[in-house]
């Protein structure tokens, strides 16, 4: 894996789980404006928006670089529009980069070894 996709999906990696606590904490204020006077809904919807706007950035990016099947790239894109998706997408994305790692180390170790 080159420099530029490790860095795109780290990106993605690192956008995800912001983005996951920003839809909770956006719909709690939902509820919250239904059920009281408390209105952060404008507030918390321009973050979130922000957000989600660099997820699907940072998505497409990883995906253009990565080559992706299209069922991974749909996975990845349905776990930004749950409301906890982004918790699974980071965690999936950490071990794929910790994996990665590994087959490197691996492969170094075998070409150093030969």
């Amino acid at each position: 894996m080159d420099i530029k996709t490790a860095t795109a999906l780290r990106r993605l990696r690192l956008v995800s789980a912001p983005e996951a606590v920003s839809f909770l904490i956006l719909l709690v204020c939902s509820v919250l404006k239904r059920t009281t006077d408390f209105n952060a809904v404008p507030v918390m919807g321009a973050v979130h928006g922000v957000l989600f706007i660099l997820y699907v950035i940072f998505w497409a990016d990883a995906w253009n670089r990565t080559s992706w099947p299209l069922r991974t790239a749909a996975f990845y894109f349905v776990l930004s529009v749950l409301p906890t998706g982004g918790f699974f997408a980071e965690r999936k994305l950490k071990r794929a980069a910790e994996d990665e790692v590994i087959a490197a180390r691996a492969r170094k170790e075998g070409v150093v070894g030969a």
